[in-house]
């Protein structure tokens, strides 16, 4: 797969010479922004870099959506649970927690 608005670079899709991934463009193409509003999310991109990261989407949607669920699998994956990871941070998240559901009416 080859455009000249998008690149793989380590393991990943990227709009052409930024450090913005085809995934933050898809994710906001996906839940119905329009270009400009990408563009207001991404300022650093110029329209065209956006509708090129879109059209190369649609092209190619089978495969980057495949891409996209690996990508969400294996970073799921790779996660630690907080309370693994930090288990006096979660006890205090949990004392909060509870305690606002006790002050609600």
């Amino acid at each position: 797969m080859h455009s000249e608005y998008i690149e793989q670079r380590h393991g990943g899709y990227y709009l052409a010479g930024t450090r913005i991934s085809l995934d933050s463009v898809v994710y906001s193409f996906n839940e119905g922004k329009s270009p400009e509003a990408i563009q207001e999310d991404f300022p650093s991109l110029k329209r065209a870099q956006i509708y090129g990261a879109i059209a190369f989407y649609l092209d190619h949607q089978a495969e980057i959506d495949k891409y996209l669920v690996d990508t969400e699998r294996e970073f799921e994956g790779k996660a630690i649970p907080m309370a693994e990871e930090n288990p006096a941070l979660w006890e205090r998240l949990q004392r909060a927690k509870a305690k606002m559901g006790e002050s609600r009416p």
